[in-house]
Parts: structure tokens; C-alpha cells; sequence
């Protein structure tokens, strides 16, 4: 089996230009123009959030409160590719990608968790750039971004934002032998690599180091019992038999009235969120997909804001 260590000096250096804050921090490199789209219903829904007092529930409840105010939202992919070179954190409520659609309720539920009279779209940019940017920091490169799903699942838990409750809940299988290049080979579908190719590179860079990390998952077959303990607000990535990932989709689970833990995510085919099948259901109707990982969110006030403990984290967790 092959292993990596990652010492705390390499773990920085996968950080160009690394500077830890706190999520108080805040960088907005492009103008709200640009950042923040569909602000009435964002007004919206944190009326409704304030006049439910969410900000009481556990956190998964949370999270599923604020994503059932997006279902019906459209589907539009890369609605994160909004300038030629300049990154900054961005929210679009008038068309959601699987990716948005998550990272959206689980930024406002985080958001929500500070007491104030007034929510503006700045506080949520802020939660936005803590769970979207490696080490919570966007300093207006491309390559500050997580792009791939699961660097963002050992990110957010060496960081305290969730709890991935994957081996937990499940017997797990590892993959092997993956090949990450998803963005490297697709380049050219994305705006900012295909206006500034030399990030090619750096990108090339993630991908091998990403590759080498100790990636375990619940099988399809085994989905349906793991059902039981998965709870709504988890956040669901849908692992790939495909190289170029480890994972192709993602969602959140829904459990309702009926009982039947389901998959709420930014359909493609349905082109809008949509509350799906059972979340082995929606697994069995794709031969692509291989099994699911679970992140559970964990409240606002579990963040990691210690360099040295962040980094000690994420070295055991990406240690096998």
C-alpha cells in the first residue's frame, strides 16, 4: 500500500503564499456586480430563516432548512467561472451547479449561526470563501479554489467545518490507483485556464498531490444499509468508476416525513434541485457511479483558526 507523508513544511507549500486567518476574514477581489447574484431571494430566504429562528437548530437541520428554499432553483454549470483571471469568492441563487447548490446551504447555515440584525451578501461571500478556498484563504488566484471534491472533503475536516463520517457509518473500500485530471485534460471548458494556461501547471501540481491521498468510500452495494445513520443536512459526494476524479457529483441527504433518507441535489437532468430517489436508489440507476462519501457539517463555532492545528489534521488525514 502506498503511503504519504505529508510534513507540516509540505503542507504549506501546497498553500502558495499561505496566510491563515480566522472566518471573520473576508476577501472580495470582484465587485458584488459580479460576485453576487439573485439578492432578493437571498433576502428571502434569511427572512424566513430569522422569522423560524433556524439559527437554534442543529446544524444539519439547518443546512436542510436553507437547501429547501433553493429546490426548484435552475441548473447552470459553471456559474463559478465568472472573470478571465481574477478569482473571488461568488453566490448565484438564480442557478445552482451540484457544487453551489451544497456550498450554498451549508454557508448559510453557518452564516446564520452569528447573531445579527441585518445579513448582507458580504457575510455570506465570507462563509463561502472559508469552506471553498484551500486553507479558507482566496487571494485572487484560480488555484486557491479546492476543485476537486474530495480535497475539499479533508480541507473542510482538517479545518473543523465537517465531520467525515464515512468509515463510521460503513464498512469501506479504497481506491487505487485513480488518475486525477479531470482539469487539466478538460482545460479548455473552463474559463480562467483556458484564458491563462500557464495555471496548468500549478493545477497539474494539486492533481498528483491529491492523487496520492488515502481515499475511502462506501461501495453502491453497501448504501443502503449506511442509510440508516446518514442524516439530513450530510453532505453526499457521489464516487466515480471514471478516471479523472474520485468523485463526479455531489448533493445533500433529505430525510422527510416518509423516513426514506433521499438525495437532494442540482440535477443536470432534471435541470433544477430536485429531492430525488433514496440515495441507493439514485446510486443503482447509474452504472458510472461507484459509492457515496459522507461529511457531516459541523457549526460555525468548531472552525479550526490554528495554523499548526489545521496542519497537524490535515497531515493525519491524508497520512494512510
Amino acid at each position: 500500500m502506498h503511503t504519504s507523508h505529508f510534513s507540516r513544511r509540505q503542507i504549506l507549500a501546497a498553500l502558495p503564499g499561505f496566510v491563515f486567518v480566522s472566518s471573520t476574514h473576508a476577501q472580495e477581489h470582484l465587485p458584488q456586480s459580479v460576485t453576487f447574484k439573485g439578492a432578493d431571494k437571498f433576502a428571502r430566504i434569511v427572512a424566513a430563516a430569522q422569522r423560524g429562528n433556524w439559527r437554534v437548530l442543529p446544524m444539519g437541520q439547518r443546512v436542510s432548512k436553507f437547501a429547501l428554499e433553493m429546490k426548484g432553483t435552475p441548473y447552470v454549470g459553471y456559474t463559478l467561472e465568472i472573470d478571465d483571471r481574477v478569482e473571488s469568492p461568488s453566490v448565484n441563487f438564480n442557478g445552482l451547479d451540484c457544487w453551489t447548490f451544497f456550498e450554498a446551504a451549508l454557508g448559510l447555515a453557518r452564516m446564520i449561526e452569528v447573531p445579527r440584525e441585518r445579513y448582507t451578501p458580504s457575510d455570506l461571500l465570507r462563509e463561502i470563501e472559508w469552506t471553498r478556498y484551500r486553507g479558507g484563504v482566496c487571494r485572487g488566484n484560480y488555484l486557491d479554489r479546492i476543485h476537486y471534491l474530495a480535497e475539499w472533503y479533508f480541507d473542510n475536516a482538517a479545518r473543523g467545518d465537517i465531520d467525515d463520517v464515512t468509515k463510521r457509518i460503513s464498512p469501506t473500500q479504497r481506491m487505487t490507483g485513480r488518475k486525477i485530471q479531470e482539469m487539466t485534460v478538460l482545460w479548455k471548458g473552463y474559463r480562467y485556464l483556458r484564458k491563462n494556461p500557464s495555471l496548468l501547471t500549478g493545477m497539474r501540481t494539486h492533481e498528483l498531490r491529491i492523487a496520492q491521498y488515502p481515499f475511502y468510500y462506501i461501495p453502491k452495494d453497501r448504501a443502503r444499509a449506511a442509510e440508516p445513520k446518514i442524516q439530513s443536512g450530510d453532505i453526499i459526494g457521489i464516487v466515480t468508476n471514471h478516471h479523472g476524479a474520485f468523485c463526479s457529483h455531489v448533493g445533500l441527504a433529505y430525510r422527510g416525513d416518509d423516513g426514506v433518507c433521499r438525495f437532494m441535489h442540482a440535477s443536470k437532468n432534471y435541470k433544477k434541485v430536485v429531492i430525488d430517489k433514496s440515495i441507493s436508489g439514485y446510486l443503482a440507476d447509474f452504472k458510472s457511479h461507484a459509492g457515496i462519501i459522507v461529511g457531516r457539517p459541523l457549526p460555525r463555532s468548531e472552525a479550526i483558526t490554528d495554523l499548526s492545528v489545521y496542519a497537524s489534521k490535515l497531515r493525519k488525514i491524508t497520512d494512510s
